[in-house]
């Protein structure tokens, strides 16, 4: 049989001797085609020159290919990094990702009760966003499965790290190298959205609980410059902190970049955490807590591969990432004759 000038799906399940539904599959990389199939099926397609399109495979299979990322930003760098292991992941079982920016609560609300989802994707996956359970509904309303990456939801498949339990850990190094007067630097800015913030306040609060330790929280803006500004503020007080603990590696830099400019010694005169292990961390020598963010993004991504190749996870299916503490030459005892004015 000669190759038609311009081939369809249809030519390929005829040459193939199988229904249109298995080439679409096959094709695609889905499961539940025999090994031998699918190999007859690809030979069909490279003899025929015939390239799967994704309109032609939806309208077989009812499923676009795609999956939907729902993201507050591309940047810092934990989205970043996040999204490469999804993209990878997701290019890898035969899917398009489409990521959708979605600056602030308002705009995320708009988003969810306005997009023509139903018919652009086949799953959504919300990285570190604050979805309501009317916004989640909206969602079981229109058939789409949802992944939470980064947060874990009560009953509904997630993909997370304990940032509570983390946070104490890193608060309980500083209070077991003595350090008693910890301040923590809480983030936030104007987006309404709060990721893992409330967690790791959590955890820091309870570790200086359980040491008796009077808890000093200041709350700022995001990334370095909101560091920088926090630390400024405490280095004017009456009796200033011996150690600071960051809400991520960002705002420890602004921390650091006001102690080191103030020509005062890391961390003979104060002691720096950090949470991530970004990039910089190492270079800054930081002490911090480390997040499998690239391994994140890749359970997200087989999660929702599988829900939608129709496998059997539960609405409730939870996997738990560990953390490691780096430690590193940012934290040490305190030296109680040095303080921040000495």
């Amino acid at each position: 049989m000669a190759a038609p000038e311009h081939p369809r799906m249809s030519d390929v399940a005829e040459r193939a001797g199988v229904s249109l539904s298995t080439v679409s599959r096959a094709l695609r990389g889905a499961s539940g085609v025999a090994p031998k199939v699918r190999a007859e099926i690809e030979n069909a397609a490279a003899e025929l020159g015939y390239v799967v399109s994704r309109g032609a495979s939806s309208l077989v299979t009812g499923r676009t290919g795609r999956v939907a990322v729902l993201v507050p930003f591309l940047q810092p760098w934990f989205f970043g990094v996040a999204l490469a292991g999804m993209n990878t992941t997701l290019r890898d079982a035969g899917r398009d990702m489409l990521v959708y920016q979605v600056g602030d609560v308002g705009e995320l609300d708009d988003y969810i009760h306005s997009l023509p989802l139903r018919r652009n994707v086949d799953a959504v996956i919300a990285l570190a966003l604050d979805l309501d359970e009317r916004e989640i509904a909206r969602l079981d309303e229109i058939g789409l499965p949802v992944v939470f990456c980064s947060q874990r939801v009560k009953g509904r498949r997630s993909i997370f790290i304990d940032n509570t339990a983390a946070a104490a850990e890193a608060t309980r190094h500083l209070l077991n190298l003595g350090h008693t007067r910890i301040a923590y630097i809480q983030s936030k800015d104007q987006t309404g959205f709060s990721w893992d913030s409330r967690d790791r306040l959590k955890g820091y609060q309870q570790a200086m609980a359980d040491a008796g330790a009077e808890p000093l929280v200041l709350t700022e803006r995001s990334g370095r410059e909101g560091g920088a500004r926090a630390m400024g503020k405490l280095m004017s007080v009456e009796r200033p902190p011996t150690a600071v603990f960051a809400e991520s590696d960002d705002v420890a830099s602004g921390v650091l970049q006001v102690v080191r400019r103030s020509r005062l010694a890391v961390p003979g005169a104060v002691s720096v955490i950090g949470f991530d292990d970004n990039d910089l961390a190492a270079l800054f020598d930081l002490t911090t807590v480390s997040q499998p963010v690239q391994e994140m993004g890749e359970h997200a991504a087989r999660l929702a591969v599988d829900l939608v190749d129709g496998g059997a996870a539960q609405s409730d299916h939870h996997v738990r990432l560990e953390t490691a503490f780096v430690v590193r030459h940012s934290t040490g005892p305190p030296r109680e004759n040095m303080g921040l004015h000495g």
